[in-house]
């Protein structure tokens, strides 16, 4: 190893070993993702044209140029739609193709298989090919159809009777009414957004929670989507937490929008609400990913947000992501609600939201007093599609001991 002027070892060959070290983990990654993306769209070439199913020259090759001109335009589009220069248009067009290949590859992977299985019961060949094919592409276009009108249409009323042991009889049926992920972005919906305060409101609540994503972009791009939740009216608290699409840019930004439209933001902090002479804690954390951000003053602080607040009230926390009902459960919260996770959104992906996170939907209980109610969420993220994972607005009526 060479030597300093002072006789101690320099580390020039380290310092030149590490633009190589990034320059072949940039190489790995974009290998990989060039794999998954010729995967995305290889295999419903096949099975839809190429496999066996005797379509004529021009079809399969007009079909392998096409999936070929999207794969290769798909990262472009990301790029330039979620990227620096935020172009909706590129964002759009590049989400809906997501979600088309996505539905294409699972349900070709499917007819694959059904292919292998009705070849071992010697129901293979040609037509059969051609059956398979035309019935993935049919349900697939279904499935497509049927989530788009169900991304966008304002969410089913989801009502769920939570009994909080701790909860004091004047606020048995305290109505509570959570918004998570209405992910307002490169779609307008103005006017969906409108219809969802207008459904909200119809609900009389008495608190209502905006769990967090509330847009994908800058609040100059989506103030006119968000301004409607101004019009949101509850007898109580309204009030939101980050999510972690906020730490994407302008977190503190949200956080005073949203203050400005009328709602308490829950930055690490709770407040007291009293029904019927009795008292519930409302506490408010940042999400997970608040604190690899590099903003100052932000993360998920469950001892800041509880500090002050008497140990005997019952505590509703609002937290972005299931998995910080961890920290929840040993801050001994009553009731922790969430969202995040969609209900997995695109079908079978909650499957891989399960790795990642406790509970995909619903009620849960975690440790002997913290119950979790994890939202499905409004809006969606990315492409625009539900499918089997339907939004919601959550009416969860709490109860008392009887």
């Amino acid at each position: 190893m060479p030597a300093d002027e002072h006789g101690a070892p320099s580390d020039e060959h380290g310092a030149a070993e590490a633009p190589a070290g990034r320059r072949r983990g940039w190489i790995g990654r974009v290998l990989v993702l060039l794999a998954v993306l010729t995967s995305l769209f290889f295999l419903p070439w096949w099975v839809l044209l190429a496999s066996g199913t005797g379509w004529p020259a021009p079809v399969v090759a007009g079909g392998a140029i096409l999936c070929g001109a999207a794969e290769l335009a798909l990262p472009v589009a990301m790029v330039l739609g979620h990227g620096g220069r935020q172009l909706d248009g590129a964002a759009r067009t590049a989400d809906t193709t997501l979600g088309v290949v996505w539905v294409l590859f699972v349900w070709s992977a499917l007819g694959g298989v059904l292919r292998i299985v009705l070849a071992v019961a010697g129901a293979g060949g040609q037509e059969t090919a051609r059956a398979v094919s035309v019935t993935v592409a049919v349900v697939a276009a279904a499935l497509l159809t049927w989530g788009y009108v169900e991304a966008m249409r304002v969410p089913r009323i989801r009502r769920v009777e939570v009994t909080i042991p701790r909860l004091g009889p004047g606020l048995d049926g305290t109505r509570v009414v959570v918004l998570a992920d209405t992910h307002y972005g490169p779609i307008d919906r103005a006017r969906w957004s409108a219809r969802v305060a207008d459904a909200v409101n119809a609900l009389e609540p008495d608190i209502v929670c905006h769990a967090g994503d509330i847009a994908d972009g800058t609040i100059a791009r989506r103030r006119e989507q968000v301004a409607p939740l101004g019009t949101v009216r509850a007898r109580l608290a309204r009030v939101y937490v980050t999510g972690n699409h906020e730490y994407h840019g302008e977190a503190q930004g949200w956080l005073d929008l949203m203050t400005g439209l009328g709602w308490e933001a829950l930055h690490n902090r709770h407040l007291t609400v009293e029904r019927g002479g009795d008292r519930l804690v409302l506490a408010g954390v940042d999400d997970r990913t608040a604190a690899s951000s590099g903003l100052t003053g932000h993360s998920a602080d469950h001892d800041t947000a509880l500090a002050g607040a008497d140990p005997g009230l019952p505590v509703l926390l609002v937290a972005h992501q299931p998995k910080q009902v961890t920290q929840a459960v040993a801050s001994g919260v009553d009731l922790q609600v969430s969202g995040h996770t969609h209900g997995g959104q695109i079908w079978p992906f909650h499957y891989l939201v399960r790795l990642d996170q406790p509970v995909v939907r619903g009620l849960s209980r975690h440790g002997d007093r913290t119950q979790l109610y994890t939202s499905r969420g409004a809006g969606y993220w990315g492409p625009p599609f539900r499918i089997f994972a339907p939004s919601e607005i959550s009416l969860l009526v709490l109860r008392s001991p009887a």
